[in-house]
């Protein structure tokens, strides 16, 4: 991780060094023969109870496909627990964090570049399909039908992915499109969350955070990019997270100094005035009233 990097944003062939550092993978990720996506089973993760990946970003969306066992991984700022009979995405670029998978987990994990379907029309996937967008719901659970249906698909995947022949990847795309429309069935079933003008401008503020947070650290900042007051804004997300738009906002911050001090080679003095614009002493005392931790005791737990 670079200077000019905050939270690392990963390519594909990035994605098994950055797991290695916190997990022990077994399954190569970063495979060269297989640039634009790649499958493996969760059974083929060593040591599941190690698990656990800072927050980082990749070029390539990617889902969990969770048959049996339990996990957690964050979309942005919000955490989610999925069990049996789900699955979980995240789009490209998007923030995430790998808190745990249980040791019983069964299932796929799955990645991919959006240019493998190179047939389609720009922004096609989250246009079609509500759970690639970044202010969507990441978790969907299925019928037994539909779990069915997709791992045998998945199971087909992977028989492809192991025949190292790239003059698959048609076959890859289109297998794709069916597991996405067999997911987008089941949504109207689900129960969701109602979307209602508070919690769109609560999705969007965190949206904003994500993008901005190292240029602007005032709720008023946010409030402007948003076109609402900064009452307003508070009063979305308080409705919506019983947090306050501030409370957001440290949250955000800690997110990303975390992520500094973990992999970047940044002294804390500079992550302070880079991330904050503060001197060490007062950055050391915000640190350590959000986390318990002064940053150097973080750094030394690394």
């Amino acid at each position: 991780m670079s200077n000019k990097e905050y939270i690392p944003t990963l390519v594909p062939s990035e994605i098994h060094g950055f797991h290695s550092h916190t997990t022990s993978w077994t399954p190569v990720i970063s495979n060269p023969s297989h640039q634009e996506y790649h499958i493996n089973r969760l059974e083929e993760i060593s040591n599941k109870s190690s698990f656990q990946v800072l927050p980082h970003r990749k070029t390539v969306h990617d889902f969990i496909f969770l048959k049996k066992g339990i996990s957690r991984r964050s979309k942005g700022l919000s955490k989610y627990e999925f069990g049996p009979s789900s699955m979980f995405f995240l789009p490209a670029y998007q923030i995430t964090q790998h808190e745990m998978i249980s040791s019983d987990a069964e299932g796929f994990y799955f990645h991919f570049d959006e240019k493998i379907f190179g047939f389609l029309p720009k922004n096609y996937l989250s246009e079609q399909f509500p759970f690639f967008q970044f202010q969507s719901n990441p978790v969907i659970q299925m019928s037994e039908s539909t779990l069915n249906n997709i791992e045998c698909i998945l199971n087909r995947l992977l028989e492809l992915y192991k025949g190292e022949n790239n003059e698959n990847k048609n076959l890859i795309a289109y297998n794709l499109l069916v597991i996405f429309e067999e997911i987008k069935k089941e949504i109207p079933f689900q129960t969701k969350k109602t979307k209602n003008s508070f919690f769109e401008i609560t999705e969007r503020y965190k949206h904003a955070l994500g993008q901005h947070i190292y240029k602007y650290q005032n709720i008023s900042d946010y409030a402007k990019i948003l076109n609402i007051t900064p009452n307003y804004l508070n009063k979305c997300v308080k409705t919506c997270t019983d947090k306050t738009a501030q409370d957001l906002l440290k949250e955000m911050l800690i997110l990303e100094a975390k992520t500094l001090l973990k992999y970047s080679d940044l002294h804390i003095s500079e992550i302070a005035i880079k991330l904050c614009d503060q001197n060490p002493s007062n950055f050391a005392r915000f640190f350590k009233k959000q986390t318990g931790q002064t940053p150097m005791e973080y750094l030394q737990m690394c």
